[in-house]
């Protein structure tokens, strides 16, 4: 999918391919030094490698139930969003998805639109149909779009993703009939 963003870049979304791992790594690194909201601090990020990178995007690759697509400007990796699919019998039905802008794109709707290409990917799966997320609480733009997007909290974890040494935030969790 092609768009325009509002600086005139064009935005391409496509689903990742396993050449994508160099770059969705090096975004992923350069996301976890601008932000505390990833699960990753950024000396873990920096451990991982392009063969962890691979991995993660094959497992997206081989199952069906699996997405991962990339957003990308100038050639660039510079945002992504995944859903997980358990495959257990008891909920073949429950994904889970993630979802990430580098910050000087963000503000620009990529996160929507990356949101909307996902959210239509689901609907095309009838066997899925609830969708959920965890996000920390003090992430209060992200929590926006996820509402906009119908999302609704259904938890929090008190405490349970420390943003900064001593500075801890609780994790919600929010939830989307599709």
């Amino acid at each position: 999918m092609r768009h325009f963003l509002p600086n005139g870049e064009e935005l391409i979304i496509r689903e990742a391919r396993l050449k994508d791992a160099a770059g969705m790594l090096a975004n992923y690194q350069r996301m976890t030094a601008e932000t505390d909201f990833l699960l990753l601090n950024h000396a873990e990020a920096l451990d991982l490698d392009a063969e962890s990178e691979e991995a993660f995007i094959k497992s997206h690759l081989d199952k069906s139930r699996q997405l991962l697509l990339v957003a990308e400007v100038n050639g660039r990796i510079i945002g992504a969003v995944n859903v997980d699919n358990t495959g257990h019998d008891k909920r073949t039905h429950v994904c889970e998805m993630g979802i990430g802008v580098a910050k000087e794109y963000q503000r620009m709707g990529i996160g929507r639109r990356l949101m909307t290409a996902m959210l239509r990917w689901i609907e095309e799966h009838d066997d899925l149909w609830l969708v959920y997320l965890q996000v920390a609480a003090a992430n209060e733009k992200a929590i926006q779009l996820y509402r906009n997007f119908g999302f609704q909290e259904c938890g929090r974890l008190p405490d349970a993703i420390e943003l900064k040494p001593g500075h801890f935030s609780d994790i919600v969790t929010m939830y989307k009939k599709v």
